[in-house]
């Protein structure tokens, strides 16, 4: 990406600034994505987009196994005491 183009601009309004709408569409940033911000020591700025991760648990429909569970010893199991 050459240093000389400029693909959108934004006013800095108290400490934020908006991301243009091009910008957004073009990265897919939603609400909730987050923003890192790199200086380089030419002075520029490079910026990350690290997407909100979502849905984790949207597609499951439960444990639909065979083996029976019981949540209690399952749960100790894992190192977790219950007191």
């Amino acid at each position: 990406m050459s240093s000389d183009r400029v693909d959108a601009e934004s006013k800095v309004s108290g400490n934020q600034a908006n991301i243009p709408a091009r910008i957004r569409r073009e990265l897919d940033i939603d609400d909730g994505d987050q923003l890192r911000w790199h200086l380089e020591d030419d002075g520029s700025i490079r910026v990350q987009v690290v997407q909100q991760q979502t849905g984790t648990f949207a597609d499951f429909d439960g444990y639909a196994g065979e083996k029976s569970t019981n949540v209690t010893s399952d749960h100790d199991a894992w190192g977790v005491n219950v007191e």
